[in-house]
């Protein structure tokens, strides 16, 4: 027992001393002392194990971790950025951190105040801004903006923005388009939301057997996803199952 509250004692010891060494935030102090172990494994997770690693692998495991410990820290250098400096780029990155907290007013506002002059046709922007609309429940003008966007050929023809418009057309009782849409998008999309969504789509129009064979398929995927696409894998499959029944 003592040795191990020695050795917690030392790691956290450790750990302040790379975070000072660093010029890390001093808020990383209190997170391992006052939080032994679990503090110091999440700034090994963060600060010391991409350095040591230098992989993707190890990238992933660090973002996931911040993301965890601060789901808002993207949201506020994003805005942070964008108000500084109100460029397109910044502004979409702005727009996407939003999108992530579900603040969707605030998303749509901030991609069409992106999609301005030279980027007012840009196919980042008119995606972004559809699906923050079909979020706020405005299919009608999120369709618009789809079709936009498909004429401008192989740019905007991509999984991702038949998924919205699948969505933009079932919202508007449009049933064979979104059909066809949703099943395009859930062939082609890598993780399981187009799956999902499409499962969903088939049950609610009382096909329910194709539901069922989609949930299968959605089965099968997930068993087979890697580790960091896990919960994100289950969510999906939990949504489907949902609106089957």
């Amino acid at each position: 027992m003592i040795f191990g509250i020695g050795l917690s004692l030392i790691f956290a010891v450790l750990m302040c001393v790379h975070a000072v060494r660093t010029g890390r935030e001093l808020y990383w102090l209190f997170i391992i002392l006052a939080l032994q172990p679990l503090g110091g494994i999440v700034y090994f997770a963060i600060a010391v194990l991409p350095d040591l690693m230098g992989g993707s692998t190890a990238r992933r495991l660090g973002a996931a971790a911040k993301q965890a410990l601060d789901p808002e820290r993207e949201y506020r250098e994003a805005k942070t950025a964008s108000d500084d400096s109100p460029t397109a780029g910044n502004l979409m990155r702005h727009a996407a951190a939003a999108m992530g907290l579900s603040r969707f007013d605030e998303a749509e506002r901030l991609y069409q105040q992106a999609a301005r002059g030279i980027h007012e046709d840009d196919p980042a922007l008119l995606l972004g801004r559809a699906r923050a609309l079909i979020e706020l429940s405005r299919p009608g003008e999120a369709l618009a903006l789809l079709e936009r966007l498909g004429e401008q050929g192989e740019a905007g023809r991509t999984p991702q923005a038949a998924l919205a418009m699948g969505r933009a057309y079932h919202a508007l009782g449009r049933t064979a388009e979104a059909d066809t849409a949703y099943q395009w998008a859930a062939g082609r999309l890598p993780g399981l939301e187009g799956l999902a969504r499409y499962a969903a789509f088939l049950a609610e129009v009382g096909r329910r057997d194709e539901a069922a064979e989609a949930l299968a398929e959605i089965d099968k995927r997930a068993a087979k996803a890697t580790a960091h696409f896990r919960k994100e894998a289950r969510q999906w499959r939990e949504f489907a199952a949902a609106a089957i029944g």
